[in-house]
């Protein structure tokens, strides 16, 4: 068996394939992974975001749900909602798109800030009460969002509670001449997320996670990290700086 750190050079490779000239960009998603945190994506629109996370699925083995955030997405689709059925004569709970290991929240600042906020708890928790029932997802569970720049039609800033849930912000940019090429260059043939094949699984995963939270770091590690978070606090350029917020395994 490969030790774990070749398996995660192998997804990054699996990804590179789709996504050309961003294995600098697919590496630091991979290692927000391994962190059990998510992820936010905030570029112009076509650049494979949405790809992106489709890719990482494939190559992690995750289920994989999508939503697309419009303005009629209510929070009851991100987290379910009961009907009555005539025939048991009872109310039965209908699973919402969060009941997944990876959910893609594609353009998220384009819905209400209600349905944003929808992803608060499982973001955090990882479950979700409904009509004072709580419910846990699946595990690992992580989610990928992309979002529009503010200013683009459409768009809503996310609240503060919910951007604080993302451990890493980025963006992909354009590719570079070569790559772009490539891609205009392949044009009709099949499709490259079909060259994707699966280098782990969700409990190896998971197992990979806890090793990553085990590791051992010096105080003094700790202590040049916090000064650098503290400084996001005070510097006249940062708007609002770090947060003390703890990620915990889930």
């Amino acid at each position: 068996m490969q030790p774990d750190y070749k398996r995660a050079r192998e997804v990054v490779k699996q990804v590179s394939q789709v996504i050309l000239g961003k294995e600098q960009e697919i590496k630091e998603l991979m290692l927000a992974i391994l962190a059990n945190g998510h992820i936010l994506l905030e570029d112009i629109p076509g650049v494979g975001k949405t790809t992106l996370a489709l890719a990482f699925s494939k190559a992690l083995d995750l289920e994989y749900k999508r939503v697309q955030f419009t303005p009629d997405v209510m929070p009851s689709d991100l987290t379910g909602f009961s009907i009555y059925r005539r025939e048991e004569e009872r109310f039965v709970y209908q699973q919402g798109t969060v009941f997944c290991n990876l959910l893609l929240a594609d353009e998220i600042n384009r819905t209400s800030p209600k349905t944003q906020s929808a992803l608060l708890e499982v973001m955090e928790e990882y479950k979700v009460t409904v009509e004072g029932v709580t419910r846990e997802v699946p595990k690992p569970f992580l989610v990928i969002a992309t979002q529009n720049p503010y200013g683009s039609s459409g768009t809503q800033l996310l609240p503060e509670a919910q951007v604080d849930r993302f451990m890493i912000s980025m963006t992909l940019g354009y590719p570079d001449f070569e790559h772009e090429l490539s891609m205009a260059m392949s044009v009709g043939e099949a499709s490259r997320l079909d060259l994707i094949r699966s280098k782990l699984n969700r409990e190896t995963l998971q197992s990979m996670q806890k090793q990553l939270h085990n590791i051992y770091i010096k105080e003094e590690i700790y202590r040049y990290l916090l000064q650098l978070i503290t400084m996001t606090r005070v510097h006249p350029g940062i708007k609002r700086g770090a947060s003390p917020h703890k990620r915990e395994l889930n």
